[in-house]
């Protein structure tokens, strides 16, 4: 990425708590937040919550909210059906929620030739995506094109959407 963006009125504020909604803590998240912000595209505002969690929550998740049985690696939970993205500042309204699964990350990264640390950008990335109200199943490749856009400068390896074509669904 070039640098730091500015972004003054328009700020996304993003927390990484574990699946209780403590400060996670570990190595491989640190920085995740503040990459986030700054790689976010510039219409991304509001209140960000992610959550990594183990792949039995993730499956439960999955479960309970796509009737999907199985665990997968990030699932979205915009703030509300219809609502506009957030506001910043003060009284900042949210945007939604992320769950990561530390565990398929983990699979994934190792899969893929890179860190946890980069797999959790990756999911990241894509999870934001989806709050922004972006869809890669319907909307005719603009989420692709978004997420190779924001990869790219943010010196990401293959976002999900081009893994997924490449390898098969999973997503």
């Amino acid at each position: 990425m070039s640098g730091p963006r500015v972004r003054g009125a328009r700020e996304l504020e993003v927390s990484v708590t574990d699946a209780r909604g403590r400060r996670f803590t570990r190595r491989e998240s640190a920085g995740l937040a503040t990459w986030l912000r700054d790689a976010a595209p510039a219409r991304a505002r509001g209140l960000v919550s992610i959550a990594l969690v183990s792949d039995q929550a993730m499956r439960r998740l999955n479960r309970t909210y796509r009737g999907v049985d199985l665990s997968t690696d990030v699932l979205s939970f915009p703030a509300g059906p219809g609502q506009p993205p957030g506001r910043s500042g003060p009284g900042a309204e949210p945007l939604g929620d992320l769950a990561i699964a530390l565990g398929v990350a983990a699979r994934q990264a190792r899969e893929w030739g890179h860190s946890l640390r980069i797999e959790l950008r990756i999911l990241a990335l894509h999870g934001l995506l989806h709050l922004l109200g972006y869809d890669h199943e319907a909307d005719r490749g603009t989420m692709t094109r978004t997420e190779d856009r924001l990869r790219r400068r943010a010196g990401l390896p293959a976002g999900l959407i081009a893994r997924v074509r490449r390898a098969g669904p999973s997503h």
